[in-house]
């Protein structure tokens, strides 16, 4: 068998799809996208494809992964790492079709039935909170994730922590004992500011608090880390175990790795692997489309310390599409009381609409805000 083509597909709302063909007929899906920059990641994919894929077999996954990530010298990145993780979803999705069984089954086997995830309810807006919580909590959903702030002050105000408290506590009050929330700082603190929310948060037991401070300091890490009463998460920017390594090692609780910028799902089941030896769960990020988290849950169903799954139906970052407008069958990402269940469908176990893809291909006008502090200086969003 041979790969013979290998096209992509910028969608609304953010997103970046790859198709791979076969000379026997076996298509692979896959999502490589970095947000913001999907023609930056296309034009990677396409460049990969040409030097390394076609012609070649699409069976030898862990053979054209080497390739793809070291054959060209310069390594790593969020732009290259998302090519790579999206060809390599794809891989594995031919592979499972051309066997006749689920990627998790090539994996060694299914460890869980079902799959927890949390929603978003964004947090912005602390106001908006308590109805955006209870809707999910109706709908079956027994965890949430919203941002802990807006933007954060280099060293907060006395308003600004409240604001961060008031969010917590709103949570807590409505979901109660049984469920869970979590909070996202997206880097927005700096240091010090984590140092002094944190422990204030403690007696509200959150989940996880994740990302308290930008990915490219983990010198700070492991004080930020011993400064916390409660869990610390991050990697949803940080693309290889060598990169994840750092943040096991100053005792992070969870480990967060995208499986469409973290080199995909052979890279992804060996941060896994590498998080279990410091006993610490994975709780893959992935507020992306649906091969994003199709790759997600191949991964979920197979690995021993897996935690929660993100997932972004309904997600606020959604205008103008949706997850679901893109598959032609919506049943694997169907919620049983905030679960997700296993199937036996063959590779990723989801079936696209490869005509609403081709017709919605073009798009990329999504760029995250940019943020200012009041004296016009940048400020992390």
């Amino acid at each position: 068998m041979k790969i013979t083509r290998v096209e992509t597909f910028a969608v609304p709302p953010r997103w970046l799809f790859c198709r791979i063909e076969t000379d026997e007929g076996h298509i692979g899906w896959g999502e490589p996208v970095v947000e913001g920059r999907s023609a930056t990641v296309r034009a990677a994919v396409q460049e990969l494809a040409e030097q390394y894929l076609i012609g070649a077999d699409p069976l030898r996954i862990e053979s054209l992964w080497q390739q793809m990530t070291k054959a060209g010298f310069y390594r790593g990145g969020p732009v290259l790492s998302s090519a790579v993780a999206g060809i390599d979803q794809a891989l594995w999705d031919i592979a499972g079709k051309h066997f006749g069984a689920p990627v998790h089954q090539l994996l060694g086997g299914a460890v869980r039935e079902r799959v927890r995830a949390y929603t978003w309810v964004g947090g912005d807006e602390p106001s908006e909170l308590r109805e955006q919580i209870g809707k999910h909590v109706e709908a079956g959903f027994t965890a949430v994730k919203m941002n802990a702030s807006g933007r954060m002050s280099r060293l907060a105000t006395t308003s600004e922590i409240d604001g961060v408290l008031e969010r917590a506590a709103i949570a807590r009050d409505v979901l109660g004992p049984d469920r869970d929330f979590a909070l996202d700082c997206h880097g927005r603190f700096t240091a010090a500011n984590a140092r002094k929310v944190l422990p204030r948060l403690a007696e509200l037991n959150p989940l996880f608090v994740e990302e308290p401070v930008v990915p490219e300091y983990p010198h700070l890490l492991a004080d930020v880390v011993a400064a916390s009463p409660v869990p610390i998460a991050l990697g949803e920017r940080l693309y290889s175990r060598a990169e994840m390594l750092p943040a096991l090692q100053a005792g992070v609780a969870v480990l967060q790795p995208d499986l469409s910028h973290a080199g995909g799902i052979s890279e992804v089941r060996r941060i896994a692997a590498l998080a279990e030896a410091f006993d610490v769960p994975v709780a893959p990020h992935c507020p992306l489309g649906p091969l994003a988290l199709a790759a997600s849950l191949q991964v979920a169903f197979c690995t021993q310390n897996f935690l929660i799954q993100e997932q972004s139906i309904g997600i606020h970052y959604n205008v103008g599409a949706e997850l679901l407008d893109y598959v032609a069958d919506p049943e694997p990402f169907r919620f049983h009381d905030g679960y997700l269940l296993r199937t036996d469908r063959p590779g990723l176990g989801v079936d696209i609409d490869e005509k609403a893809v081709r017709e919605a291909d073009g798009f990329d006008s999504w760029h995250n805000p940019v943020w200012l502090h009041e004296d016009g200086s940048f400020a992390e969003w």
